[in-house]
């Protein structure tokens, strides 16, 4: 059984994490209810990530594929709404999405060729995110903008995903100046995408901001925050991102 002392603190966090969110929606002029807290929980104990469940926490993220199928059989609670952000490789396809509500690393137009394919076999479109390469941090995965609106016909044949939005991750360098200008990169490079291809997809989401800069994402639009260390904070050991 997990420690009170530390069941505490973990729902304290997911409590300021949540009024941090909301005070920043509030401050652009959206409701807190837009905005969806995802929380990545690599490397997190077990009994941390039933706490934050427990807690109401129910959009929970995996970044590797082996850690996501551990963590989905470990967990059975049917509130839970399974993301996956990392890099997935298109050998693991098959056994990971049927258990994703939405998988935000939609990176090619290979992999997502493979993904329509793989989904032939599950009873509804997969829900994914085109991921926009917005830093120019090399070890970065996904599309540059200009690639995503060249490869938009592609996009347009695939039949058994569902494309809700873009996905990006803000430079290392250069603090909150930095990020939200690469925030307001992505916003802008989804509005083009809607205006230019409306029957493709609503581009209602934008997965962006971890726990360093959730709240500058949250400014220049976020529907989704992937948040990790900051759930887990004067815990016994750090959790990324």
């Amino acid at each position: 059984m997990l420690d009170p002392e530390r069941r505490r603190r973990l729902a304290e966090n997911l409590a300021r994490v949540r009024e941090q969110i909301g005070a920043a929606a509030q401050a652009g002029g959206r409701a807190a209810e837009e905005v969806r807290l995802v929380a990545a929980t690599k490397y997190a104990p077990l009994a941390d990530v039933e706490a934050l469940v427990a807690a109401g926490c129910l959009d929970l993220a995996e970044s590797r594929p082996q850690d996501f199928w551990e963590r989905v059989a470990a967990l059975h609670d049917p509130r839970i709404r399974w993301h996956f952000i990392g890099h997935l490789q298109r050998n693991k396809i098959e056994r990971t999405i049927p258990h994703v509500q939405l998988l935000h690393s939609g990176d090619s137009v290979r992999l997502l060729q493979a993904i329509d394919q793989a989904a032939a076999a599950l009873h509804a479109p997969l829900r994914l995110l085109l991921e926009v390469k917005i830093s120019a941090d090399p070890a970065k995965h996904g599309f540059t903008a200009d690639e995503l609106e060249a490869a938009l016909p592609q996009l347009a044949e695939l039949k058994r995903i569902q494309i809700c939005g873009l996905m990006g991750m803000a430079s290392r360098a250069g603090g909150s100046v930095q990020a939200r200008r690469d925030f307001a990169q992505l916003r802008g490079c989804r509005d083009r995408l809607r205006a230019a291809a409306p029957e493709l997809s609503d581009w209602k989401e934008l997965s962006m901001g971890m726990s360093g800069d959730f709240v500058e994402a949250v400014a220049e639009g976020a529907t989704l925050v992937r948040i990790g260390s900051a759930l887990f904070e004067g815990l016994d050991r750090d959790i990324s991102p």
